[in-house]
């Protein structure tokens, strides 16, 4: 992979990883896969690469990498095996979340642990029947002296089992004179009382990574732990900071694009029919050019949401277009290596028949695609947007 914005210090974390993935992960994949236990040796050397400081600035311990190197890191990681970048996903959000907004001694308190991986990050967002509404929730942070007393219900966690920190996106009683529902993020410690896994939902892919709900019922949690230390600023920090996790949701769907077409590639060289390989066929020649041109246009816009990010402009339309455009591919990237895989594709011990499972999910994680457009579309209305597409008033 061709990153030019990369400086030497990234590119060699790059390289560490790249090393790290081709040697001690993917040649064990399906073994691991078909065996069902949590990789825990793997985690530990996730670890020790520092791999879970991506987003942790330096001065708390982690490697502080700028957007761009995130997205190069996110993308080797899932060409190396997706479950090890669901691990970074979330944990990610929540670290940036708190290194962003956080309070002095919130960073002081959560960013060191969650750049060694001694302590993991997980969102609580979707609630039960909730879905993609996010103002529509109804778990509540109450007022209670020193303290919030919340109750909710959080579902689709990913990762929820492990994590350590929960950030919990929760609104506030309504006031009288309140003219507005009031929401915040709180850093919600587990295990704390009144904190439950109840469900671990199993899923079509992603097998190894938890996926939980998590009920809190009358949770003490020290007001000391909102987000920013001000309430009814939640939906806004939530909103940048999904941002970022856009970013790793499309280079993760990119990753999972690429290994599924190096397989492709390889079947086509190895198989045989009427007297050659198949890709001397004309067929599979167009299937694998157009693989090839989206894998490429995939990339560059998830480059360009990282640079936008970067330079610190307005850039939730860019990442939802990076988001829905890089994840829509890869699903028809896996869908076609699995064609040119013709009835072998189907079959679990080829790799393709699990990254066809697991594509779907990058479509609906991190926001559904069409809550993307809609945020793309709604953004379409701004002199900028307008500006920044070459679009005429």
């Amino acid at each position: 992979m061709n990153v030019a914005r990369l400086n030497e210090e990234e590119q060699g974390i790059l390289d560490v990883v790249a090393r790290f993935l081709e040697e001690r992960v993917r040649p064990h994949i399906e073994q691991l896969e078909a065996a069902g236990h949590y990789p825990d040796h793997l985690v530990a050397e996730m670890k020790e690469l520092g791999l879970f400081g991506i987003a942790v600035p330096e001065e708390f311990g982690g490697l502080g990498l700028r957007p761009i190197a995130f997205a190069a890191v996110m993308e080797v990681l899932s060409r190396g095996w997706t479950t090890l970048s669901a691990y970074i996903n979330s944990h990610s959000t929540v670290a940036y979340a708190i290194s962003t907004y956080g309070t002095d001694e919130q960073k002081a308190r959560f960013l060191p642990g969650l750049a060694t991986g001694e302590h993991r990050g997980a969102l609580c967002l979707t609630e039960p029947g909730g879905g993609s509404d996010l103002q529509a929730i109804r778990g509540t942070a109450r007022d209670a002296g020193d303290n919030y007393a919340v109750t909710a219900s959080k579902t689709y966690v990913t990762n929820g089992a492990k994590a350590t920190v929960l950030l919990t996106f929760l609104k506030h009683p309504l006031n009288a004179g309140d003219e507005k529902q009031r929401f915040s993020l709180l850093l919600v410690e587990k295990p704390a009382e009144g904190v439950a896994v109840t469900t671990t939902f199993h899923k079509t892919a992603f097998g190894l990574v938890d996926t939980v709900q998590i009920e809190m019922d009358d949770v003490l949690v020290p007001k000391a732990h909102l987000l920013g230390g001000v309430e009814g600023k939640g939906f806004a920090q939530l909103m940048e900071a999904l941002e970022m996790g856009r970013i790793a949701i499309a280079s993760s769907a990119i990753g999972l694009a690429a290994n599924a077409l190096s397989e492709a590639k390889r079947y086509a060289a190895e198989r045989v029919t009427f007297g050659v390989t198949i890709d001397q066929h004309q067929a599979v020649q167009m299937r694998l050019a157009n693989m090839a041109t989206r894998l490429v246009a995939a990339r560059l816009i998830t480059q360009e949401a990282a640079r936008v990010k970067e330079t610190g402009g307005r850039c939730d339309m860019i990442t939802a277009m990076a988001k829905m455009y890089a994840s829509d591919e890869a699903l028809a990237i896996a869908h076609d290596a699995v064609v040119i895989h013709g009835g072998a594709g189907y079959i679990q011990e080829y790799p393709v028949e699990r990254l066809h499972r697991e594509a779907l999910l990058y479509t609906i994680g991190e926001g559904t695609n069409d809550i993307n457009r809609i945020v793309i579309s709604r953004r379409m209305r701004g002199v900028d947007e307008m500006g920044y597409l070459g679009l005429l008033a």
